[in-house]
């Protein structure tokens, strides 16, 4: 491209830079930290603010280099443009040594850039929405010289903090309905959500991997967002959408976690064929799209409870399974010290579900050898001792701060 149209692209791409009057730093800020002369990957679902949080890195460290290629005037652009890129940079601000990049798998061939960026001692910053296109392309060619961090919808305790709310029963109730994608919350507007998932659907897949049967394709994923919580079976979505071979709709569905749309919960098992011969478990990136989605109009309180347990300990890092062995048990985690903790989770402990969540908990730390055990529920706070286990009741909004 002619260096003059790239200059003027990215100069009319600072006024982005500008942030919006009612921004809140996100939480990753603070697991991201300093930067060094390395590559520092972005991923994360469309919309959940991947932009943001590089602008918000950018005025941390009073950086300009940002370019973004989705808009549609880089058309056109090569590998060979980076270089005409660092040089306006040079030029314009006065450093090339940190370089920022939106949605950089656009252009063919960039990881070839930004290995060569690295060895020349660059900083680079780049967000992409396909996880697997990422770790796979850079894993060939950055063994050891990147970082990935993964970003979500706004997690309860920034959606307070947007909506000026208080913490409780109140705010976790609104954030269950509405979810925490940015725009949705502060238009309000449904079709920015309906928007989302065709797009995720259209660009990020059907386009991307020449998919034919685009209604089959589409009810998949209404299916998978009504039933968060559920296990499901490719072998039975087969039959159900009469599509020719259970591993087409695996293949479908693993675009679909790539795109962070949906993730696939394995069953906890010391063996991992153990776990792929069983069903998965299906949830949701956002409860609020699980909610707009939802073929019911009334979503399971219980499951988008359940959801948003989930997607909290995701972000946290943790390695995380169901249980089922005579009983079940929501979730089994590892965090990133190998401590193991097991949990249920439901909207309400009471006389008709208290004797089958608490055994299916207890007969799950009996498995992991645990002590201790957590029920999260909506609202309730308790704690039940035995001889040798105790197990806390926990609201989910405590949790979740």
């Amino acid at each position: 491209m002619l260096k003059d149209v790239l200059k003027t692209i990215m100069l009319s791409q600072q006024e982005w830079l500008i942030p919006g009057q009612h921004e809140i730093p996100r939480n990753i800020l603070k697991d991201i930290g300093e930067l060094s002369p390395f590559g520092y990957i972005i991923t994360g679902v469309r919309r959940a603010g991947k932009s943001t949080l590089l602008r918000q890195i950018m005025q941390e460290r009073n950086a300009r280099n940002y370019f973004n290629f989705e808009d549609s005037r880089t058309a056109g652009f090569e590998v060979r443009d980076f270089r005409t890129l660092e040089d306006l940079y040079l030029e314009l601000f006065g450093s090339n040594h940190e370089l920022y990049f939106d949605e950089i798998q656009t252009i063919s061939g960039w990881e070839k850039y930004v290995r060569d960026a690295l060895d020349r001692r660059k900083t680079i910053v780049i967000t992409g929405s396909n996880a697997q296109m990422l770790s796979r392309e850079l894993g060939n060619k950055l063994t050891g010289r990147h970082l990935d961090f993964e970003i979500f919808p706004f997690s309860y305790n920034e959606f307070i903090q947007f909506r000026e709310y208080n913490p409780g029963p109140e705010s976790l109730l609104s954030y269950l309905s509405h979810g925490g994608f940015p725009a949705f919350l502060s238009m309000g507007r449904e079709e920015l959500l309906s928007t989302l998932v065709r797009d995720i659907l259209e660009r990020d897949i059907l386009m991307r991997y020449k998919l034919r049967n685009h209604g089959v394709y589409r009810q998949i994923v209404q299916y998978l967002l009504s039933n968060t919580g559920k296990e499901i079976s490719f072998n039975k979505l087969k039959n159900v959408f009469e599509i020719g071979s259970a591993s087409t709709v695996m293949e479908f569905i693993q675009y679909l976690t790539d795109a962070y749309l949906v993730f696939l919960l394995p069953k906890y098992d010391t063996s991992l064929k153990v776990q792929a011969r069983n069903p998965r478990k299906v949830y949701g990136i956002d409860t609020g799209l699980v909610n707009f989605s939802s073929i019911s109009g009334s979503p399971d309180r219980g499951h988008l409870l359940e959801n948003s347990i989930f997607l909290h300990l995701r972000r946290q890092g943790h390695q995380i399974w169901y249980f089922r062995g005579k009983k079940e048990c929501d979730f089994i985690t590892r965090d990133r010290d190998h401590r193991h903790a097991a949990m249920q989770v439901c909207w309400q402990l009471g006389t008709d579900n208290e004797e089958r969540e608490i055994s299916g908990l207890r007969e799950s730390m009996a498995a992991l050898k645990l002590t201790t055990g957590r029920i999260i529920t909506f609202d309730q706070e308790d704690m039940i001792k035995s001889a040798d286990t105790v197990i806390e009741i926990v609201p989910a909004w405590k949790i979740m701060l």
